[in-house]
C-alpha cells in the first residue's frame, strides 16, 4: 500500500507500509562478502611477533574476510598503572591481558569483537572502560558494554568494502551486579553489560515432584497453601513436572523485547547484522544448547539478523541454517592461552593456595582441573581435550544470500605445556575428523547436513 506524506510542508514524498522503506530484513551486502566467526577469545598476550607452529596458517584465514568476529573474555590494561581492583564478585577467575594484545588482534585480523560476558568486570569499571578504550585506539568495533544499558545494548558498526555490518552482543551468564540499566528520574543509569534474564527450572518426573512438594510442606513457613500441581518452589529453585530430568530457561519479556528492538535497529542502518549471545546454560558439559535458545535465535533472524553466533560453554555445538542465515550455537574456544597474572587474593583462597608459597600458574592449573567455583563445590572443569578442539566457520555470500559455510577444524595444544597450550592450529587427518563428525552429529537434530572434503566441514544450504 503506498501513501503520501509531507515533506517541510510544500512537497511530497511516497512512504510505503513496507518494512522495506525502513530496513529490509534481506541480506543486502555485496557478492563475496565472507564472515569469519570463531568462539572465546581468551589470551594473555600479542602472539604475532613468535612464530608459533601452524599459526601463521591461521592468521591467513582470519585476514581474508570482511568480518573477522571473536567473543572478547579478558581485560587488556597494564596492571602497572591499573587504578581498579579484582572484584569480590568475578566471573569464575580474573581475566588479564597485556596492552600490546588490541594492536595484536587487529593485526590477526579481527574487527568485531562482543564484550558482554561473565568476565567483562573481573577487574571493576576500570577494566571495562580500560578495555574499551585500546580496542577503540586499535579500530576493533565491539558492542556489549556501555554506561548504560541503552549503550550496552546498542549495534555498533563496522564499514567494509562490501557493506556495512552491525552488531550486537547479549549475555545470558553474569554477576548480578554486573548488568546495566537506563536513568530512571533522578537515578542515574548503571555502568555494565548488555544481559538476557533467564529463570531457571529444574525439570524431574512427576513423582520426584511429588517428594519435592513433601519436602517443601514439612519445612516451617513452607507456605503449604500452594496448589500449582506443576511446580513447587523449594531452597531457592524452582522444580517443575517433566518427561525428562534436565533444565528448563525462560527468558525475561523485557529483555528480549529490548534485544528485538536493537536488532531491528541495527539492521535498519546496515547491510548485515550479526548477533551474538554469550552463555553457559545449561552447563559447560552440556554439548546441546539450552531449551530457550533455538526459539531465540529464530527471533533474531526474524527481525533482521544476518547470523547468530553462540559462545560459552567452551566446546562445539550443533550448527542450524535458519531462513538461508547461519545459526551457531557455540563454537567453543578459539585462544585458551591462559597465563594470567595476576589473579587475584580471592582465587588463591578459593583453590586452598598461599600467595606467598603458590603461584599464579598453580592456581589457574587447579581452576582448570576441578572447574568455577559455586556454592557447595566446583563446576566447568575444562582439563579435556575437548575443550581444546573447535573449528573457524567461514560464511560466504553470493547475491544476498549465504552460499556456503566452510568449517575448519582447529586444536589448541591440550597435550602441551602450561605455558605452550591454548594457541590454535589447523589439523587434519583423523583428529580434523573426529573433531567435524563431532559437529556433524550435533548438528543432525537441526537438520544441518556438513559434508567432509579434504579435512574441512562444508555447509551448502
Amino acid at each position: 500500500m503506498e501513501k503520501t506524506i509531507p515533506d517541510n510542508g510544500s512537497s511530497l514524498v511516497k512512504e510505503y507500509d513496507n518494512y522495506d522503506t525502513v530496513g529490509s530484513v534481506q541480506t543486502n551486502v555485496a557478492d563475496g562478502f565472507t564472515m569469519v566467526a570463531v568462539g572465546d577469545v581468551i589470551l594473555s598476550r600479542p602472539l604475532t611477533n613468535y612464530q608459533h607452529p601452524g599459526f601463521d596458517a591461521i592468521v591467513e584465514i582470519l585476514r581474508d574476510a570482511d568480518v573477522t568476529f571473536g567473543n572478547m573474555e579478558t581485560l587488556i590494561f597494564d596492571i602497572r598503572s591499573f587504578k581498579g581492583s579484582p572484584q569480590a564478585e568475578y566471573g569464575g577467575a580474573y581475566h588479564i591481558s597485556l596492552p600490546e594484545l588490541g594492536p595484536d588482534l587487529k593485526a590477526m585480523g579481527f574487527n568485531l569483537m562482543s564484550r558482554a560476558n561473565n568476565h567483562t568486570l573481573d577487574w571493576g569499571l576500570e577494566g571495562m572502560r580500560e578495555t574499551s578504550r585500546i580496542l577503540d585506539e586499535s579500530a576493533i568495533v565491539h558492542a556489549g558494554v556501555g554506561e548504560n544499558l541503552a549503550q550496552a545494548g546498542a549495534a555498533r558498526f563496522l564499514e567494509t568494502a562490501r557493506g556495512r555490518v552491525a552488531m550486537l552482543s547479549f549475555t545470558t551468564t553474569f554477576t548480578p551486579m554486573s548488568r546495566a540499566c537506563d536513568p530512571a528520574g533522578e537515578a542515574p543509569g548503571r555502568p555494565g553489560l548488555n544481559t538476557l534474564r533467564l529463570a531457571e527450572s529444574v525439570v524431574v518426573l512427576p513423582a520426584m515432584l511429588d517428594n519435592l512438594r513433601q519436602v517443601r510442606d514439612a519445612l516451617p513457613n513452607s507456605n503449604p497453601g500452594q496448589t500449582d500441581s506443576n511446580r513447587v518452589a523449594l531452597a531457592g529453585a524452582i522444580y517443575k513436572a517433566g518427561d525428562n530430568a534436565g533444565y528448563s530457561y525462560d527468558p525475561n519479556a523485557s529483555d528480549v523485547a529490548d534485544i528485538v528492538r536493537n536488532v531491528r535497529r541495527g539492521k535498519q542502518f546496515s547491510d548485515f547484522c550479526l548477533v551474538t549471545n554469550h552463555g553457559h546454560q545449561p552447563g559447560n558439559w552440556s554439548q546441546q544448547p539450552p531449551d530457550y535458545e533455538q526459539s531465540l535465535a529464530r527471533k533474531m533472524i526474524d527481525q533482521g539478523a544476518d547470523a547468530y553466533v553462540g559462545h560459552g560453554p567452551h566446546q562445539l555445538r550443533g550448527i542450524e541454517i535458519y531462513k538461508g542465515r547461519p545459526v551457531l550455537y557455540s563454537l567453543g574456544n578459539f585462544f585458551y592461552d591462559d597465563l594470567r597474572t595476576p589473579v587475584g587474593a580471592d582465587m588463591f583462597d578459593v583453590y586452598g593456595k598461599d600467595p606467598r608459597i603458590d603461584t599464579d600458574a598453580e592456581v589457574t592449573v587447579d581452576e582448570e582441573t576441578k572447574g568455577y567455583p559455586k556454592v557447595g563445590g566446583f563446576m566447568g572443569a575444562l582439563a579435556s581435550p575437548i575443550y581444546y578442539e573447535s573449528v573457524i566457520a567461514v560464511s560466504r555470500f553470493e547475491q544476498n544470500r549465504l552460499i556456503e559455510l566452510r568449517l575448519y577444524p582447529i586444536e589448541l595444544g591440550f597435550a602441551k605445556r602450561f605455558a605452550n597450550r591454548g594457541i590454535p592450529c589447523l589439523v587434519t587427518g583423523s583428529q580434523a575428523k573426529a573433531i567435524l563428525e563431532r559437529l556433524q552429529k550435533l548438528s543432525e537434530p537441526f537438520g544441518t547436513e556438513i559434508a567432509i572434503h579434504n579435512d574441512i566441514g562444508v555447509i551448502k544450504p
